[in-house]
C-alpha cells in the first residue's frame, strides 16, 4: 500500500508546493543535526530498523482494535435489528394496543433499524480499515527485512575489512621491529637455529627483510581494501538503506494517521447520522421531514387511544340491568331494648374536637338527640371568630382543650396514644354524657374545635339502643367479597371529609394505629411489601364500612404488618389529587432547592400551613407516626432518608409528566419535613 506525501491542496483547493510567489518557509527541527550524524554513523541503519520495527507494530495493533470495535459494532447492530423485527412483531398482536401508540412505536422501531443500519456500515468500513493496515504491515515488514540484510550486510563488510586491516598492521610492526634489532645488533650472541640449521646474522637479516616487505605489501593491500569499501558504504550504501528505511517509517506512520483520521471521520458521521435519525434538522418543507424520536414519542394520544378502543365496542353493549338496591337484613335491624353499655362510637364519626368547620351547637332543651342536633346545622357553617383555631404558626400549635363540665367527657388522645381505657360499664347513651368507646379516634387538630356535636352518617336517627363494647370485629378472611358501601379508595381527601366528617380518612388512622401497635420494631417497615391478597381483602373491609375495621386486633389484618404498611402508601397512591395537592407541587420543589435548612425548613413550613383543611390534617398525622417509626430505627432500619424515598412520591404524586424528573427534590421534601416535625407540627 502506497500513500503519497505530497502536500495537501489549501481550502482553496491550490497546491501549495507549486506556489511560487510566497513560499512558505521550511519548519525547522531543533533536533535536525543530531538526527543527521545519528543516520550517518555506523548506528544509523540499526536505529532506522528499529524505529521501522515500532511502526509496524503500532499499525498491527490499531488494526486488532479495528477488528474488535468491528465485531462489537456488527454485533450491536445485527441484535438491534433482531429486536425491532422481534418487537415489531410483537406489538402488532392484539393484545397489545393500537391506535397512536402503534404508529409511533413502529416508527421507533424504524428509527433503530436505520441506527442499525448506520451501524452495519460502520462496522463494515472498519474491518476495510483492518484489512489495510494489515496489508501495510506486511508491506513494511518485507521492506524492513531487505534493508536490514542489504543495509547491515554492507556495514558488516566494511567492520570486517577493518578488522583484517588491523590485524595486518599489527603483524607488519611486529616483524618490522624484528628486523630492526637484527640490523642494528641488537640481539642475542650465539647462532640462530633454523630448519635448515644455523643461521649467520647475515642470512637471519635477510629473511626478516623479506618477511617485512611481504607484510607490507599485504598491510597496504588490505588498506586500500577497507578505504575502498568504506568510501562505497559512505557515499553510496548508507545513504541508500538510510533514505529507504526513513521512506518506508514515513509511509508507514501517515498510513497509520491517515487511518487514524479515518475512524475519527467514521465515528462522527456515525453520532451524526444517528442524531439525525432521532432528531431531523427541520427545513423549509416540514411535511416531507420525518419526525424526531421526541415528536414520535409526544404523538401518542392516551384518550384518543382509549376512546377509539371502547367506542368500538359500542355495538356490544347488553342491555341496560335493572337497578340494584341494598337492602338491610332484618336481623341487623336496631332493636329498642334498653343496655346499661354504652354504644361505641363509630370510627367513620369525627371525635367532640373535630368540629372547626361548624358552627355553635344549637340549643337543644327538647328531647332532641347529639346527633340529630348536628343534622339539623350546615355541615359547612363556620364558627364564630371566638372559636375559630384554624390558625397555623411556625412556633407552636394551639393548645389542647379539655372539657370537664358535666355534659361532655371526652377524652382527647393523641392519634397514636395506644388503645384507650376500657369503657364505663353503666354508663348510659344520651344527651347529656358522651364517653368514648371503641377503637381510639384522632387527637384534636390545629383548626378543630370540641364545641360541635359529632356528626354520623351511618347511624339512622331512631337508632338508640346500645351496642356492647365487646363485639368482635369482622373476621378478617370472610370479608373478602364485601360490596363497597362506602368507598373509601380513590376519593379525594374533601370528598372523604364531607362524607364522613373526620379529617383524617379512617383507613388512615386504623393503618397508623396497626403500624404503632405492631410494626415498629418490624425491619424493612414501609420498605417491604405485604400480601397482596391480605391487602386486597383489607382494601374491600375499608370500601365497605370503614367504622368496622378495628387494626388493635392483629386478626383483622391477618397478622401481616407489612399489608397494613402497603395499604397506606395505596391509598395515598390513589389519591385523585396528592396528598401536598398539585397546586402547591412548583412551589414544594422550589423550596426543595434551597440549600439554606432554615430557609428550605420555613418555606416548606409556610406552604404546608396553607394546605387545605384536611390535607394539613393527614399530612400532621402522618407526619408525626413517621417519626416515630425513625424513633425505631434502630431495629426497624428506616431512618428519615429511607422513609423519604419511599413516602416521597407517594405524596407529591410521580405517575406521569415532569414529576418523574424531580423524584430527587420530591424525596428531599419529605426527608425535610421528617427531620423538622415538631418544628412544623405541634405534638399536642
Amino acid at each position: 500500500m502506497s500513500l503519497s506525501l505530497k502536500a495537501a491542496p489549501n481550502a482553496n483547493g491550490d497546491d501549495v508546493s507549486k506556489d511560487d510567489s510566497a513560499p512558505a518557509p521550511a519548519p525547522t527541527d531543533p533536533n535536525a543535526k543530531a538526527v543527521h550524524d545519528v543516520v550517518n554513523s555506523e548506528i544509523g541503519v540499526a536505529t532506522l530498523l528499529n524505529r521501522l520495527k515500532q511502526s509496524i507494530a503500532s499499525a498491527k495493533e490499531f488494526a486488532i482494535f479495528l477488528k474488535k470495535r468491528s465485531t462489537l459494532e456488527e454485533e450491536h447492530s445485527n441484535g438491534l435489528k433482531k429486536l425491532c423485527r422481534l418487537t415489531t412483531e410483537s406489538i402488532r398482536r392484539p393484545e397489545h394496543r393500537h391506535g397512536t401508540f402503534l404508529h409511533s412505536y413502529e416508527e421507533v422501531t424504524s428509527i433503530h433499524e436505520r441506527m442499525a443500519d448506520n451501524g452495519a456500515q460502520f462496522a463494515s468500513s472498519l474491518h476495510q480499515m483492518h484489512e489495510d493496515l494489515l496489508e501495510l504491515a506486511s508491506n513494511m515488514e518485507r521492506g524492513r527485512k531487505h534493508w536490514k540484510a542489504t543495509g547491515l550486510a554492507a556495514e558488516q563488510r566494511v567492520a570486517d575489512t577493518e578488522a583484517a586491516m588491523r590485524k595486518s598492521k599489527s603483524k607488519y610492526d611486529g616483524l618490522a621491529e624484528d628486523y630492526d634489532r637484527a640490523r642494528t645488533g641488537d640481539r642475542q650472541s650465539g647462532k640462530i637455529f633454523g630448519l635448515k640449521g644455523p643461521k649467520s646474522a647475515a642470512q637471519h637479516e635477510e629473511d626478516l627483510l623479506k618477511k617485512v616487505q611481504a607484510a607490507d605489501a599485504d598491510y597496504s593491500s588490505k588498506v586500500q581494501t577497507a578505504q575502498a569499501q568504506r568510501a562505497e558504504l559512505w557515499s553510496k550504501l548508507r545513504p541508500e538503506a538510510v533514505k529507504a528505511l526513513q521512506d518506508l517509517i514515513k509511509e508507514c506512520d501517515s498510513a497509520l494517521t491517515l487511518q487514524m483520521q479515518k475512524f475519527a471521520s467514521f465515528n462522527e458521521k456515525l453520532l451524526l447520522s444517528n442524531g439525525l435519525n432521532i432528531s431531523p434538522l427541520k427545513g423549509a418543507e416540514a411535511g416531507s421531514q420525518p419526525r424526531s424520536l421526541r415528536e414520535v414519542v409526544y404523538a401518542i394520544d392516551n384518550e384518543k387511544d382509549l376512546s377509539n378502543y371502547v367506542s368500538s365496542f359500542a355495538n356490544k353493549v347488553p342491555a341496560r340491568t335493572p337497578e340494584i338496591k341494598y337492602e338491610r337484613n332484618a336481623v341487623l335491624l336496631p332493636t329498642s331494648q334498653p343496655s346499661a353499655a354504652p354504644p361505641p362510637q363509630r370510627q367513620s364519626d369525627p371525635p367532640a374536637s373535630y368540629s372547626s368547620r361548624q358552627g355553635p351547637p344549637q340549643a337543644s332543651g327538647s328531647s332532641q338527640s347529639p346527633h340529630q342536633s348536628h343534622m339539623s346545622q350546615p355541615f359547612n357553617q363556620g364558627p364564630p371568630p371566638a372559636l375559630q383555631q384554624h390558625e397555623r404558626s411556625f412556633s407552636q400549635g394551639p393548645p389542647v382543650q379539655q372539657y370537664n363540665n358535666g355534659s361532655m367527657n371526652t377524652s382527647l388522645n393523641s392519634p397514636m396514644a395506644g388503645p384507650p381505657r376500657a369503657p364505663s360499664q353503666g354508663a348510659p347513651y344520651n344527651s347529656s354524657s358522651i364517653v368514648s368507646n371503641g377503637p381510639p379516634q384522632l387527637s384534636t387538630l390545629p383548626f378543630q374545635t370540641a364545641q360541635a356535636p359529632q356528626p354520623s352518617f351511618s347511624q339512622p336517627q331512631q337508632q338508640t339502643a346500645p351496642v356492647a363494647y365487646s363485639q368482635p370485629p369482622p373476621p378478617g378472611p370472610a370479608t373478602a367479597n364485601l360490596p363497597p358501601l362506602k368507598p373509601v379508595f380513590g376519593l379525594s381527601l374533601e370528598q372523604l371529609f364531607e362524607r364522613d366528617g373526620s379529617a383524617v380518612p379512617m383507613v388512615v388512622y386504623q393503618c397508623i394505629q396497626g403500624v404503632d401497635l405492631f410494626g415498629l420494631e418490624v425491619e424493612g417497615i414501609y420498605r417491604l411489601s405485604g400480601t397482596q391478597s391480605h391487602v386486597n381483602k383489607i382494601k374491600a373491609m375499608f370500601d365497605n364500612d370503614a367504622s368496622r375495621v378495628d387494626f388493635r386486633d392483629p386478626a383483622n389484618f391477618f397478622h401481616d404488618v407489612n399489608s397494613v404498611a402497603g395499604l397506606l402508601k395505596q391509598f395515598f397512591r390513589d389519591l385523585p389529587d396528592p396528598l401536598l395537592t398539585s397546586e402547591h407541587y412548583a412551589g414544594f420543589i422550589e423550596a426543595a432547592k434551597s440549600d439554606d435548612d432554615i430557609v428550605r425548613r420555613d418555606s416548606l413550613h409556610a406552604i404546608i400551613n396553607s394546605l387545605p383543611d384536611p390535607n394539613y390534617a393527614t399530612l400532621r398525622a402522618l407526619t408525626l407516626h413517621l417519626h416515630r417509626v425513625t424513633e425505631a430505627s434502630s431495629a426497624n432500619r428506616m431512618n428519615t432518608s429511607n422513609l423519604a424515598i419511599v413516602f416521597g412520591p407517594t405524596l407529591m404524586g410521580a405517575n406521569t409528566g415532569p414529576n418523574i424528573q424531580d423524584a430527587g427534590w420530591q424525596v428531599r421534601v419529605i426527608d425535610t419535613i421528617l427531620r423538622n416535625t415538631y418544628q412544623i407540627f405541634d405534638d399536642d
